[in-house]
């Protein structure tokens, strides 16, 4: 079993409590590695490093074309490791290889340079030329923040990696990384290959232990500038209220309930695979993931009948299978949660379709069936709270106008679907749904050319695309007088001075 350290000031380092934890399987419940529990002094010796690294460093003054060729040449480093990759993300999250090979950490690269590329851009902007009172040029420059914490989620450790380290250091920032304690060894490994490609100490900073100390100390800390955090809900509002106290810059992308709408003239065929898609992709731990079906009643027998039938195409069980298509959930106590939700809809009169049961003949892990309630109401735990597990909520509605008054009935706004054979009809719906992103007749796609973040309860600010690049820039105004020495045009000194 390897052992790990932190990335910090370009050394790597232990913690200084020298306390240690084990990052577990959760398909064999098998330690993985070990790696570091920092505590505060490990976020100040952190935050310290990544200070330099902007106040004095050069990365902060860097060409851009420079920053540009540097980092791409860390993606092309990062290329070559993807085989080792691909296995290590499996194993930390619980991710079968499929996905991680098809997916994560390609997907995660692409998107990585893809960010990267996006930030040639000018840091300049001219405003309107002013002529009265003062006669001036105006511009607006786009500056980098300064250090940056990036709080990773569990569910997508390399993605998030990714996401968080992109667009902070293309802008010309510095960041400390911090990565779930559930999944942190993928991120540790971009550390490693950071410092092969040469990087000045302190730019990239990786740190590895709880949310509390952690979490809690960069997001207090007065000397950090930016908290980006991915995760939950409640622990993004802990985050907003840690962060208040030194007023720093917050991105917050959290949790979300989304509907998934299917309009009456909608293709089945193609509703009910991408229904299944959009709820037990990554066993149903997506922030984004569709796990509020709602079905027009015309077609709603029709398809729940095909839906049950497509479901036993979905294969449950070891993750180092190719074959295998869904994993376990992350640890024993989110499958204790999602059992208890299951517990909960049958208490509240909603039917079941398929699963509410552990799998058999699959590894000892925390797996738990792929599960599907219909007669959900919309008063239920199962329609309104976030479950983070393979569970899906079928709801039916009479008319359009109750779809969307149903996919808006909820505290959260991060992401809908709609399947229709009208674009028309489908894009007037998807305006009508109060989400930050909206698919039609697909789901959970999410590329880096388009901004991706919630409405409502589901974050503030967005990820990925030229607005993600713009969260992590400052806005400064620049005023140039064209005036020149004639003091008698400046009328407006006189305001506070009287001249003879």
């Amino acid at each position: 079993m390897e052992t790990y350290r932190m990335l910090i000031g370009g050394e790597f380092v232990d913690a200084a409590s020298g306390r240690t934890f084990d990052v577990i399987d959760p398909c064999r419940v098998e330690p993985v590695a070990r790696v570091p529990a920092a505590g505060r002094e490990d976020v100040d010796r952190a935050v310290a490093a990544a200070r330099k690294a902007f106040d004095e460093g050069p990365w902060p003054g860097m060409p851009q074309e420079e920053r540009i060729r540097r980092l791409l040449d860390l993606a092309d480093r990062l290329d070559a490791k993807q085989t080792m990759l691909m296995d290590l993300e499996c194993r930390q999250a619980g991710i079968p290889i499929r996905k991680t090979t098809l997916m994560d950490i390609p997907v995660g690269l692409e998107m990585f340079r893809a960010m990267v590329k996006a930030s040639a851009v000018p840091r300049y902007e001219p405003l309107p030329w002013i002529d009265f009172p003062a006669v001036s040029w105006n511009f607006v420059l786009r500056e980098p923040i300064g250090v940056c914490a990036g709080i990773c989620a569990w569910n997508f450790p390399w993605l998030f990696t990714m996401w968080k380290s992109a667009p902070a250091l293309a802008m010309g920032n510095v960041v400390i990384l911090k990565p779930a304690s559930y999944s942190p060894l993928t991120c540790l490994e971009f550390a490693k290959t950071v410092t092969e490609a040469g990087f000045p100490p302190g730019v990239v900073n990786v740190v590895t232990g709880a949310g509390n100390p952690v979490g809690t100390a960069l997001c207090e800390h007065p000397r950090v500038d930016k908290v980006s955090f991915t995760g939950s809900t409640e622990v993004g509002r802990e985050v907003q209220q840690l962060a208040a106290g030194t007023i720093k810059r917050v991105t917050l992308e959290l949790g979300g309930k989304s509907p998934n709408v299917v309009l009456a003239d909608a293709d089945l065929d193609m509703a009910v695979d991408g229904a299944i898609f959009a709820a037990f992709f990554n066993a149903g731990q997506a922030c984004e993931a569709g796990t509020r079906l709602l079905l027009d009643a015309s077609i709603h027998d029709e398809f729940l009948a095909r839906l049950r039938e497509r479901m036993k195409l979905v294969r449950v069980g070891d993750t180092q299978d190719f074959e295998t298509t869904m994993g376990p959930v992350i640890s024993e106590g989110q499958r204790t949660k999602v059992e208890g939700y299951i517990a909960s809809a049958r208490q509240e009169g909603a039917r079941l379709l398929c699963g509410g049961g552990r799998p058999q003949g699959v590894p000892r892990g925390w797996f738990v069936e792929p599960t599907v309630f219909s007669d959900v109401g919309p008063a239920t735990r199962i329609f309104r709270e976030e479950i983070f597990g393979p569970v899906l909520a079928v709801t039916k509605f009479a008319t359009v106008d109750e779809a969307v008054a149903l996919a808006n009935d909820t505290s959260y706004g991060l992401a809908a679907a709609v399947w229709s054979k009208s674009s028309i009809g489908a894009i007037d719906v998807a305006r009508r749904i109060r989400a930050g992103t909206v698919w039609i007749n697909d789901y959970h796609l999410i590329n880096a050319d388009a901004p991706f973040g919630g409405f409502k309860q589901s974050g503030r600010g967005r990820e990925l695309s030229r607005y993600g690049l713009e969260e992590y820039t400052e806005i400064k105004h620049v005023h140039v007088d064209q005036i020149g020495p004639d003091r008698d045009r400046k009328f407006w000194f006189d305001y506070v001075m009287n001249r003879e």
